[in-house]
């Protein structure tokens, strides 16, 4: 048996965590073979990596000027990433170095647990995208780490869509004077998932978007907690997260700003909101806010509600179906955290994935 030392739920940072079925899905042997996942494919035209349970398979790949080995990454000792520190992918960019179309990444899970680091570094004025996506069954424990350079631009997109088993993830930035980062998650699988986020804004007028829609339904739990912290003078930062939670799912949001005290003219904002489609689902929702500086402008927001009775009376009136009008609500709860998706091909596809959610549910 796998030896694992979880956090606690004892622990506030994990409280709401529910991290029991970890041992066993360490313990199992991944069922391995290379699954078709043609139809996860954008065909953005940029290079495309092929993980299966942790491993690159090259056959499947074009990984254009990314480099595999090992990865200067370190957890910070985060109890699940530091698992997955060792080898993994690289993507390093100079300005003058372009991409055809974002990077385009697919992880496959076939049962027991896989763990995978990668590293993005950006050189000033570098500018990238990454799309991410999961699938199958089993523990994909992933630790990624990105440094962004002066006027350096990410655009990070990442849908977690595994049947079964438990997605982990966890994102570590540093951004320079100017950098931009943006990372949209979606969850619409069955799995269970924990997204952690530790992003720094260390340059003077870095920008940092961290959120996106988790949608549950039945006993699935979804769970983010990101800490993002402003080092330097005139950032700007946005969390804006949704939540869905149907039937006994719960999910759960903490999102944290930290403001140092020379980080002068800060601009953060945090939205949280959360949607309840039944009455036994539950969702837990924690901003917070730690500021020592005298001059910022910070905000944060948080509600957890039902759909609109008099809207889904409207549609009823309308001779909308009781159903599609709920779903019709419900989309646009969680456009309003996927519409930052930057590339209109992939805020498509996420959206897709979405109304697809929506129409299975019963």
């Amino acid at each position: 048996m796998t030896l694992l030392a979880l956090p606690s739920t004892r622990e506030e940072a994990w409280r709401w965590s529910d991290l029991s079925g970890l041992p066993a899905l360490a313990d199992a042997a991944p069922r391995g073979g290379r699954p078709d996942v043609s139809a996860l494919w954008l065909n953005a035209g940029g290079p495309r990596l092929l993980f299966v349970d942790g491993k690159l398979d090259a056959a499947a790949s074009a990984p254009g000027g990314l480099q595999f080995g090992p990865v200067a990454a370190r957890a910070d000792g985060h109890p699940l990433a530091r698992l997955a520190e060792g080898d993994g992918w690289t993507l390093m960019l100079s300005a003058d170095h372009a991409i055809a179309g974002p990077v385009e990444i697919v992880h496959v899970a076939t049962g027991g647990a896989s763990h995978l680091a990668g590293r993005i570094a950006l050189a000033d004025g570098a500018q990238a995208g990454i799309v991410e996506t999961f699938v199958g069954d089993g523990w994909a424990n992933r630790l990624t780490a990105m440094t962004l350079g002066k006027g350096a631009r990410l655009m990070r997109s990442v849908r977690l869509m595994q049947d079964s088993g438990f997605q982990s993830l966890r994102d570590q930035a540093e951004i320079g004077d100017g950098g931009s980062l943006v990372s949209i998650f979606l969850g619409v699988g069955g799995a269970g998932s924990r997204i952690d986020g530790a992003l720094t804004l260390a340059g003077q007028g870095a920008f940092a978007e961290m959120g996106g829609a988790l949608l549950a339904r039945q006993d699935q739990r979804h769970e983010a907690a990101v800490v993002l912290r402003h080092a330097a003078e005139n950032g700007q930062s946005a969390q804006t997260w949704r939540a869905v939670s149907a039937d006994s799912a719960t999910t759960s949001l903490a999102a944290r700003v930290e403001v140092a005290r020379g980080a002068q003219k800060t601009d953060a904002e945090q939205s949280l909101r959360g949607l309840l489609l039944k009455r036994g689902a539950t969702v837990n929702l924690k901003p917070e806010l730690e500021i020592f500086a005298d001059d910022v402008k910070c905000a944060h927001g948080a509600t957890v509600g039902e759909l609109d009775a008099a809207a889904l009376f409207y549609l009823a009136s309308r001779g909308l179906p009781p159903a599609q009008a709920q779903a019709l609500l419900t989309r646009a709860f969680v456009a309003d955290a996927l519409e930052r998706i930057g590339d209109e091909a992939v805020r498509a596809a996420f959206m897709s994935d979405a109304d697809r959610w929506l129409e299975a549910r019963p």
